[in-house]
């Protein structure tokens, strides 16, 4: 067979629910895509492959593991021959209260630092090796799309390393956009408002107001459109042209995305500083 004529291979981690099997749904609804599950859930993640009738394969895999993530990408490329789209969207929320207080006279215990393995040092080796199997890739456009968070563009009190973690993501992101574009990868963040997703239990989701969650359906269309690479017109009516469509942090609430463009910077020496050469330079491409 040639190129053409193979299914398009993705790789989602955190793919055994939410938001990364509805992508994973999506593609293989499509038909021309073959599409691999990563997760720690092997239940969830068997289940879910099943139910996408042999266009899915599921992995379980401790994204956190560098040695086991690292395999699974060697694997599935060996075995494929080819690599189309990463979605780097596995995720957790810290269920720790960081501001709880402790007995005087001795140092608390240890925080747990399981939210920033998963968000944010999962994302860093996943692009990674995305660079690495991309390049080996015949295919001239291929996709990258890291799972940010509204919490990523905005504090988040009541999740501070949550939020923490998904401002590193969108500062990664923005980071590598411009240097990845040169091999022929679009990396590009989605940074979604309230969704409901098994990351909080189902009494926990009713604290929320209600009429502000975001379908998972919008996120899903803003991903696929982020794969395909095409012209893209936000809620604001900014459009980015075809082919232009990478470094954006991808803001999505309600029915609605924004492309949002990193801070401007504050004068030329601090835009020189940081390599750019004039003012105009300080929103990525």
């Amino acid at each position: 067979m040639t190129l053409a004529e193979t299914p398009k291979v993705a790789m989602i981690t955190g793919g055994a629910s939410g938001i990364g099997l509805a992508v994973a749904t999506a593609l293989v609804r499509r038909g021309d895509w073959h599409v691999h599950l990563l997760d720690v859930n092997g239940i969830s993640g068997l289940k879910a492959a099943k139910d996408l009738a042999g266009a899915a394969t599921f992995h379980e895999v401790d994204v956190t593991a560098y040695s086991e993530i690292a395999r699974m990408f060697d694997n599935i490329f060996r075995a494929e021959g080819r690599l189309d789209f990463v979605f780097a969207n596995a995720g957790i929320l810290e269920r720790l209260d960081f501001y709880e207080q402790h007995p005087a006279g001795n140092p608390p215990p240890e925080v747990n630092m399981r939210v920033v393995d998963i968000n944010l040092k999962a994302v860093y080796t996943t692009s990674y090796l995305v660079l690495h199997y991309f390049r080996q890739c015949p295919s001239s456009d291929r996709s990258l799309v890291l799972t940010a968070s509204c919490g990523g563009l905005y504090a988040c009190p009541n999740r501070p390393m949550y939020s923490g973690t998904k401002h590193g993501v969108v500062g990664f992101m923005r980071s590598i956009a411009s240097t990845y574009v040169d091999s022929g990868i679009r990396v590009n963040a989605i940074c979604p408002g309230t969704v409901e997703t098994s990351l909080l239990a189902d009494a926990e989701w009713r604290a929320f107001p209600q009429n502000y969650f975001t379908p998972i359906s919008v996120i899903v269309d803003t991903v696929l459109k982020l794969i395909d690479g095409g012209t893209v017109t936000d809620a604001k009516g900014d459009v980015v042209e075809g082919g232009r469509v990478f470094g954006k942090a991808v803001e999505i609430i309600l029915n609605n995305f924004y492309l949002r463009d990193q801070h401007e910077y504050c004068d030329e020496a601090m835009a020189a500083s940081m390599g750019a050469d004039t003012l105009e330079e300080s929103k990525p491409a």
